[in-house]
């Protein structure tokens, strides 16, 4: 996707969020320990993505916001991570939600696959919801997944074009340390014998994870990936 494609999907007049999944605690999606929110739904589509299951906007638990914002501030976290999906295609709700968090003194990190050229014209064009996500987010990734620019070196994106943006003072000297962060994957077993999946992995070093987790090799749950 180029800087010139289309913006954030405008707003359906939809008050809540479409959330594909809520993890309660993890160390695999941003900086320290955090909440993260899946939502449901992405107008993107990048070729290659692990979560093609999160394009369609059918589907998802409608949650509202304040709810959100209480889920994510009970799990005792030091912030929210938005991905998806594609949170700027529900950039009002989630404004509120971020806003919320950012109100009790947690950070928003939010994964996008829009540039931040898409994001500025929007705003530029008048729409006060992406400006309002832009507002409470602390920590931005921005840009779409490039399956033919696979990032191997920094945690928590998936293609080299894809960009920290850091929109205020939460994280001093994070650019400098994102060079030498390793990754993390994250597998998780409930009691059923379902395994969840979240983080960063090539899919040979996946696939040979989740060998050795069981036998015979489970199905994954979901494999996050941003795209």
């Amino acid at each position: 996707m180029s800087d010139e494609g289309p913006g954030p999907r405008p707003p359906v007049g939809v008050e809540t969020v479409a959330v594909a999944r809520f993890l309660a605690a993890t160390r695999a999606e941003g900086p320290g320990e955090r909440t993260a929110v899946w939502v449901q739904g992405c107008a993107i589509r990048c070729p290659g993505c692990f979560n093609p299951h999160l394009w369609s906007f059918r589907g998802g638990d409608r949650v509202a916001p304040a709810d959100l914002v209480r889920r994510a501030l009970d799990a005792g976290t030091e912030g929210l991570t938005l991905l998806g999906g594609e949170p700027f295609d529900q950039a009002a709700p989630l404004a509120a939600v971020a806003a919320g968090v950012r109100a009790a003194g947690r950070s928003v990190m939010t994964f996008t696959g829009y540039t931040r050229a898409q994001l500025h014209r929007a705003v530029d064009a008048g729409r006060d919801d992406v400006a309002a996500l832009l507002a409470a987010t602390d920590l931005l990734v921005a840009g779409p997944f490039l399956a033919d620019r696979i990032d191997s070196r920094r945690p928590w994106v998936g293609s080299t074009n894809q960009e920290f943006v850091l929109l205020g003072d939460r994280f001093p000297g994070l650019l400098d340390e994102v060079s030498h962060s390793p990754d993390r994957v994250e597998v998780t077993v409930d009691a059923a014998g379902r395994i969840a999946v979240n983080g960063w992995a090539e899919v040979d070093a996946l696939d040979e994870l989740l060998a050795s987790v069981t036998s015979p090799r489970p199905r994954p749950a979901g494999v996050p990936r941003r795209g």
